[in-house]
């Protein structure tokens, strides 16, 4: 059985001038785990320069309105730490894009000054009052007079967003000023400065001017049409720089990430030092490589795991790695989200592929549906569909419809349709005898002896529950040999005595109902002897691996203890086998919906198929999701428990990454 890849510590003397170089190449390989770093007495990290850089990227991305901008990480593979050129092409791009920041929020003040002048001088259109009277109003104050044309532009920007001046007329010696009562100080005071002269308007006027409305209409049209080429400007510069933008953005979250690294690590003014986890079998390739990268200005350390004294006396634990083909590592997921195995111990992941496959294809037996399963998994490997990271599980969708579609062979059934298969269980059964119409009768339709399949089905799914537990507890007995627990490998309820009772009891149980076998005195021996033996498993487990004190609270407590440890092992083992009783019940249940489905398509008459398609979409979405949880749970319960008594660390390389 496979075992945890084999690990080794490796300690780095780096220069200063090659600390960078050295950073960048760990992070492309993505194999090396760091674990030294400063203390908290050490002095303050130095300030991330690229890290700002970085920000400042981003926060043109989300100007530019690029903020779907992706950068994958074979783009960010392709791309190196930053060098002066990329500087100084960063900060000459982040320049370019701060002018166009001041002219657009030029252009939006403006644009609100010409929009809130026209809305109040609208608001006045249809007043019926004296216009004399306008200037009684809380808010808004007018002036109308004349004005040298050349000082307009002049008085327009000494007022700025105080006030709004619209010429009047087309030679604009004639103007109107408008400004809120908080401001018409001021506003009187620039007109004054620029020689404006009040005109006299006449006491019955009313209303505000037609062609006071009419200029301020066509400078709030001209306003929007300059910020609508200025839009089309901005779109086009993002459009012109994206590629630029998405390397830069690219070079400096590595330039981030390796500064950011840099400044966790032990140094001194001339050398830095790194130490950290790789696995063996890259090891010796790697070192290679950093020392024609350094050429020749390293020095490089390398530790078996059991040599390092943090290691030995337990305060810090072998990072794991677990290395599989491209159909297990998928299942990798499964194992860590429960927790890590143990450095040293058994890899489950193959035998997690392997359950976890076989136990969806029996619950979920349909070639029809199983082939959805299928389809969807091919999809996915060929990035036909992306669905963000579940892409990486593609051959799990691949392996339990292939399982599926399998057991959907043996039960004949096709989209819950028993017809359509017929003639494929014909020829199958008929290799091996009279053709029958399907391999495997779930539904129990065919009186007393469909029954009798029924129960013999379900006896098959507690047969597969009683192989998953003896893997279980082959593995725990071997990762216990494996770590030189012999008391635990031998006593313990998950260990030998507790196998051997598990294994002589099921045997004894068919023994008696298959061949009427008589139970002797040699059975009761040998299940009282594991059963004791699995009862006082920690006093007789420290005997053997030579701790003291053995009873530690005294006869009577152990004794009590060996009683609550045989009921717990018991019942333990009686529910473990009858758990996997669920297996044949979902089978039934997903036959059965299949059935029913199909009935009602037939009912539906012409609406058939729409019944048929919207019923399959249901079962392959819902029942699908029940069954994987179902499959999950069996696994964590059932087979994890048996040999995840301790859990060790993942390992989790550095490795760039580029996040929005």
């Amino acid at each position: 059985m496979a075992r945890t890849t084999p690990m080794r510590l490796i300690e780095l003397m780096v220069l200063k001038q090659d600390i960078s170089s050295v950073i960048e190449f760990l992070g492309k390989k993505g194999n090396f785990q760091f674990q030294s770093h400063k203390s908290s007495s050490d002095e303050k990290a130095k300030p991330n320069i690229d890290m700002e850089m970085l920000a400042s990227l981003e926060e043109a991305k989300v100007f530019l309105n690029k903020s779907s901008l992706t950068i994958d990480e074979e783009y960010l593979a392709s791309c190196t730490k930053p060098t002066d050129e990329d500087r100084a092409a960063a900060q000459k791009f982040l320049e370019s894009v701060e002018e166009l920041k001041k002219k657009e929020a030029h252009l939006q003040s403006e644009l609100k000054r010409v929009k809130d002048a026209n809305e109040e001088a609208l608001s006045f259109s249809n007043l019926k009052v004296p216009f004399d009277q306008l200037d009684h109003l809380s808010f808004l104050s007018l002036r109308i007079g004349k004005i040298e044309p050349s000082v307009l532009d002049e008085l327009k920007f000494a007022v700025g967003e105080r006030a709004v001046i619209i010429p009047l007329g087309n030679d604009k010696s004639r103007i109107m000023a408008a400004a809120s009562k908080k401001a018409r100080f001021a506003l009187d005071s620039e007109l004054k400065r620029f020689g404006f002269v009040n005109m006299e308007i006449p006491k019955d006027f009313k209303g505000v001017p037609d062609d006071v409305l009419e200029s301020l209409k066509k400078e709030l049209s001209e306003t929007e049409k300059t910020f609508a080429f200025f839009e089309e400007e901005k779109a086009n510069m993002a459009k012109a720089h994206e590629e630029i933008l998405k390397k830069l953005l690219a070079t400096f979250a590595i330039g981030s990430q390796i500064l950011e690294k840099q400044n966790t690590l032990e140094s001194t003014d001339l050398v830095y030092r790194i130490t950290g986890w790789i696995p063996e079998e890259s090891c010796h390739e790697m070192m290679k490589q950093l020392d024609a990268l350094t050429e020749g200005r390293i020095a490089i350390r390398i530790y078996e795991p059991y040599e390092i004294p943090s290691v030995i006396n337990g305060t810090e634990k072998v990072p794991v790695k677990l290395k599989h083909g491209k159909l297990v590592s998928a299942f990798e997921r499964l194992i860590f989200s429960y927790g890590s195995p143990a450095y040293g111990t058994i890899d489950p992941t193959p035998f997690v592929a392997l359950f976890f496959t076989l136990l969806f294809g029996i619950m979920f037996g349909d070639a029809g549906q199983g082939f959805i399963f299928l389809l969807l998994g091919l999809l996915m490997s060929f990035k036909v569909i992306k669905v963000g990271g579940w892409n990486k599980f593609a051959p799990i969708f691949m392996a339990i419809g292939t399982s599926s579609m399998i057991m959907g062979i043996l039960t004949g059934e096709f989209f819950g349709n028993e017809e359509i298969l017929k003639p494929v269980a014909r020829f199958l059964t008929g290799l091996f005898g009279a053709p029958r119409d399907q391999i495997l009768h779930m539904m129990p339709n065919e009186g007393p002896k469909s029954i009798i399949n029924m129960f013999i089905f379900f006896g098959f799914t507690v047969g597969v529950g009683f192989f998953i537990n003896s893997i279980g507890l082959i593995v725990n007995i071997m990762n216990q040999f494996n770590l030189k627990r012999y008391g635990k490998a031998i006593f313990n309820k998950n260990g030998l005595s507790g196998a051997i009772f598990f294994w002589y009891l099921v045997v004894l149980i068919l023994r008696v109902v298959i061949f009427k076998h008589e139970v002797s005195m040699f059975d009761i021996v040998i299940i009282a002897i594991t059963l004791i033996a699995t009862a006082f498993a920690e006093p007789l487990s420290k005997i053997v691996d030579k701790e003291r004190p053995i009873l530690e609270n005294g006869v009577g407590i152990a004794i009590i203890e060996g009683v609550v440890e045989l009921l717990e092992t018991l019942i333990s083992y009686l529910s473990n086998s009858i758990s996997f009783i669920r297996v044949g019940a979902f089978a039934l249940a997903h036959a059965v919906l299949g059935y029913i489905i199909s009935t009602m398509s037939e009912m539906a008459g012409p609406a058939g198929i729409a019944v048929m398609l919207f019923g399959n979409a249901i079962v392959i979405v819902l029942e699908g999701m029940v069954v994987a949880i179902q499959v999950i749970r069996l696994q964590y319960y059932e087979f994890f428990s048996k040999f995840f008594n301790e859990t060790g660390k993942e390992f989790k390389p550095f490795a760039f990454e580029y996040k929005n």
